[in-house]
């Protein structure tokens, strides 16, 4: 299956398939997996695991994602029993969203976005499992990852864990004063960002060990995926996001076109083109809410010119 192919498959699961049992019974389409479909959407899933830029199979791994640590190849998570998740259960796919451990027993590293995953719902997990069950199987082992001394032991992570990860249900926390009378929206707004769309393993400095600086969250990050700077989305004027509107964060999350008439480019323009403008205007407008009453962080991240 093409990589275009499996995004019809998904446009498809979303919009709502032709009336008739073939669509149904080939594809195995409930309400579960169209759902699901959206799930899949919303958590950036094809983006990660499909190796785009050597035309790999969709969600067959292989990506590469280059960090201090070394590179890090994203898994197969095709329904392929040998390669892939055939094998799993649906408790197996919770316990790595929300704890980030593999059936096996094996600790992921971080580079998985587990960390934010943990706190999706009983309902959006159940979902994202029916969706992938039905997505095409590939054939095709994940690659290893190439990581530096003592990164490529993989029992530190234990230590990590210890240091940085507090697995438990997701908490937006009050809503703030500036959201009065939209608290449904911003809550919503707050999973999106914080858990689905994991927004802050992009935008948010990271230490020297690799875990997301809490107190700089979303502040932008001047060495992201590939070692590229990530900007600052807080609405801080000037070196965040404080002089756009709703309406323009909305535009940039649909089309991807700042303020200025600039368009997004490379990761951020596959986040676009996979996730946020597939995502419902509801949806749109909530991430716009929440990220319009962060607390401003005053941190400028000088863009590369493209």
């Amino acid at each position: 299956m093409t990589l275009r192919a499996a995004a019809l498959v998904v446009l498809l699961l979303v919009a709502g398939f032709p009336s008739g049992p073939a669509a149904s019974t080939t594809l195995l389409v409930t309400e579960a997996t169209r759902r699901g479909a959206y799930v899949f959407q919303a958590a950036g899933c094809l983006g990660c695991h499909t190796d785009v830029k050597n035309k790999g199979s969709p969600l067959a791994g292989g990506r590469a994602l280059k960090t201090p640590f070394g590179t890090f190849h994203a898994p197969n998570i095709t329904p392929d029993r040998e390669f892939g998740i055939g094998t799993w259960t649906e408790e197996d796919l919770t316990r790595a969203l929300r704890q980030g451990v593999a059936p096996n027993g094996q600790s992921y590293y971080p580079a998985f976005p587990y960390t934010s995953f943990a706190g999706m719902t009983d309902a959006d997990i159940a979902d994202l499992w029916a969706y992938l069950r039905i997505v095409e199987p590939v054939a095709e082992p994940s690659r290893e990852h190439l990581l530096a001394f003592p990164f490529n032991l993989r029992t530190l992570t234990g230590i990590w864990r210890a240091l940085y990860f507090a697995p438990g249900e997701f908490d937006a926390g009050p809503t703030p004063e500036n959201a009065a009378g939209e608290a449904e929206s911003w809550r919503r707004g707050a999973y999106l960002v914080r858990v689905l769309g994991h927004c802050g393993e992009c935008h948010t400095p990271r230490g020297v060990l690799g875990a997301v600086d809490n107190g700089l969250m979303l502040g932008g990050n001047p060495a992201g995926p590939d070692g590229g700077p990530v900007p600052n989305i807080t609405p801080q004027p000037g070196s965040g996001i404080g002089d756009w509107s709703r309406e323009d964060i909305v535009t940039y999350l649909q089309m991807g076109m700042d303020p200025a008439g600039d368009f997004a480019g490379g990761a951020m323009a596959e986040v676009v083109e996979n996730t946020t403008s597939r995502l419902t205007p509801d949806d749109r407008q909530a991430i716009a809410l929440y990220l319009s009453t962060l607390p401003p962080v005053e941190r400028k991240i000088v863009r590369q010119p493209r």
